[in-house]
């Protein structure tokens, strides 16, 4: 790993799905923030809304959407994927899957245990601290952009603070109660949750390290 910070807290960056009872400074949150939004935007409209969810107020969103979840109440995910997936995408996301399942022991077709995996995500897979993004209703694809900018600099700036997270499409399928629960207002659209603290590195999840395509895969010198 690169001795640069910068360096070493891009790529030591994973979506960590176990985490520590050990609670996160606000002050730390506060911080990390604050510095990720220097994030570039189109015109610096700085699109970005964040919720903030510890303590009871995450206990009561993860209260909520577990019920839901329970009653199998779940919206769907939205145009947030494509389709239909081609190559090499299909392929990348078959392998984490099956990376992602042999690590729980969880068999092809054991439905019920992956759906009480999937359950996780609605308990911000125990991390103290979960984040929700929205972005202004108005928005379109710039400012789509500009919010992936602001949440790449809050990963990477977490990772300097030793902390660790997990961006979670997962939230969409339970909009309703999101939305209702901490007030989000008429004019913003729910993009995502991330869960963020200090992982639990004895946990069996936490050996999953993804794999990344070659240089020579995605870039092209002209």
């Amino acid at each position: 790993m690169s001795k640069d910070p910068v360096v070493a807290a891009v790529t030591s960056r994973r979506s960590v799905r176990a985490y520590s009872s050990r609670p996160v400074d606000e002050q730390v949150i506060r911080d990390i923030l604050m510095a990720s939004a220097r994030a570039p935007s189109g015109t610096n409209i700085q699109p970005w809304r964040v919720y903030v969810l510890t303590g009871t107020a995450q206990a009561a969103l993860v209260e909520r959407t577990l019920r839901a979840f329970d009653q199998g109440k779940q919206e769907g995910l939205g145009d947030y994927y494509p389709t239909e997936f081609v190559e090499p995408y299909l392929s990348r996301r078959r392998k984490i899957g099956w990376d992602l399942y042999g690590l729980l022991g969880i068999e092809k077709g054991d439905y019920a245990a992956t759906a009480a995996f999937h359950r996780q995500n609605f308990k911000f897979f125990g991390a103290p601290v979960g984040l929700i993004f929205t972005l202004h209703s108005t928005m379109q694809k710039g400012g789509w952009l500009d919010l992936g900018l602001f949440m790449g600099n809050v990963m990477t700036l977490a990772r300097g603070y030793g902390l660790d997270t997990c961006p979670q499409a997962a939230w969409l399928e339970f909009a309703t109660e999101v939305r209702d629960q901490i007030g989000i207002g008429e004019d913003e659209d729910l993009v995502v949750g991330m869960a963020m603290g200090y992982e639990d590195p004895d946990a069996p999840i936490s050996q999953l390290v993804t794999e990344r395509a070659s240089l020579d895969a995605f870039v092209s010198f002209l």
